[in-house]
This record gives C-alpha cells, sequence and structure tokens, in this order.
C-alpha cells in the first residue's frame, strides 16, 4: 500500500489539472474540479502552501476516484 503523498492543496489542484480535470468553479479557497466523463465534483481546499491533512486527501482522492499510487504518478514522483 502507498502512503499518502505530503502535498499542499495548491500542488494537488495543479496535478488534478494537468491531467484532465477542470475548474468549474470557486468558492471562497475551495476550488470545485469536475473531469469529461466523470459526473462528480472534486473539491480542493487551497490554503496558501498548508499541506492538505491526511483525511481530507483520502477523501479528495475518494471524490476523484482515485489511489495513492495514481496519485504519486500524476505528481511525478
Amino acid at each position: 500500500m502507498t502512503r499518502l503523498p505530503r502535498i499542499s492543496g495548491k500542488d494537488l489542484l495543479a496535478a488534478l489539472c494537468r491531467n484532465g480535470y477542470e475548474v468549474v468553479h470557486i468558492k471562497g479557497s475551495h476550488h470545485y474540479l469536475r473531469r469529461e466523463g466523470l459526473g462528480k465534483i472534486v473539491v480542493i481546499p487551497v490554503h496558501g502552501s498548508s499541506i492538505v491533512p491526511a483525511g481530507t486527501l483520502k477523501s479528495i482522492l475518494r471524490q476523484a476516484e482515485l489511489t495513492a499510487s495514481e496519485l504519486e504518478k500524476m505528481l511525478g514522483n
């Protein structure tokens, strides 16, 4: 099992946008993304360069239907 990466919301947003997600709208510091063919909305909290908590990251990965290893590949690690 792959460990969850320690990543900021800004970097997570950039990785998802590079891989087919697009920002639908922004409300405050939360960015709402959608991917073509995937009807679900993925919510990313972007609070500067602060690290996304592990539980929040797990929830984001569940929303995006991604695994930790797929996220690692998106990040290029």
